[in-house]
């Protein structure tokens, strides 16, 4: 197995990013002359072809990350354990990673364990997710069944004009009123409502006060949404989770 740490000190810094990755390999009985284009594909993976025979100390944080990662790649292990991989690395880098990673997992079949707090990296990597809340798991289950789980039946409204006074509050006591927003002529909110009839009670409750609604639109969870819930709510146990 081969780990990515969190923190700049994973390679050696007056090494160039190719010696780097040659060293590495080698450290593995992986004779760096036979994997040459492999190394190259790695390095313009992480775009850091123009700075291949820089030493790793004349980098930055974020270039430096992208070598530590070029490192574990060029291991070949089938396990790679990568403690916050994508930290100061460019939205393009980023992706580019991702898609490495996956292609990593479902064509070579290596097993990857990353520990980060970036909800979109996992939801775009992972296919097994583990919560983590003061030590204890609160989660572990795929990530389309958490987000099936947690399949929120939450709304966006608009509405058209300045909505009376009291509105706001009567919406924020019957039901779960997320955030509330006005401008100038108009109004919108999020809300959450457990099931359809709270949905036509809600819609009711707006015609009554005659509010005009210009939209409404259902908000779907992602995984970040799914993290707060479960960290937040008072008490989670895995088995709630099951589907």
């Amino acid at each position: 197995m081969s780990a990515v740490l969190e923190g700049a000190r994973n390679v050696y810094w007056r090494l160039s990013v190719r010696e780097n990755l040659a060293f590495f390999a080698g450290l593995h009985g992986i004779d760096p002359r036979t994997r040459g284009d492999r190394h190259e594909a790695i390095i313009d993976t992480l775009g850091l072809t123009a700075k291949a025979d820089e030493p790793a100390k004349n980098l930055s944080r974020g270039m430096k990350q992208k070598v530590a990662l070029g490192t574990t790649l060029a291991r070949e292990t089938p396990v790679l354990f990568l403690d916050e991989p994508m930290l100061g690395l460019d939205v393009e880098t980023t992706r580019d990673l991702q898609t490495e990673l996956q292609r990593l997992a479902q064509e070579e079949d290596k097993t990857i364990v990353i520990t980060s707090h970036d909800m979109d990296v996992i939801e775009a990597v992972c296919d097994r997710v583990i919560v983590l809340s003061d030590g204890d798991i609160v989660a572990d289950d795929s990530v389309d069944n958490l987000l099936d789980v947690f399949q929120s039946q939450s709304y966006r409204v608009q509405l058209a004009g300045n909505p009376p006074a009291h509105l706001r509050e009567q919406l924020d006591t019957r039901f779960k009123l997320l955030n509330w927003r006005t401008d100038t002529d108009s109004a919108e909110f999020k809300i959450a409502l457990a099931g359809s009839e709270e949905f036509y009670e809600c819609v009711e409750i707006l015609q009554t006060a005659e509010a005009t609604i210009r939209s409404v639109t259902e908000i779907e969870p992602d995984l970040e949404d799914v993290f707060v819930e479960l960290t937040t709510a008072e008490s989670v146990s895995p088995e709630e989770t099951e589907t």
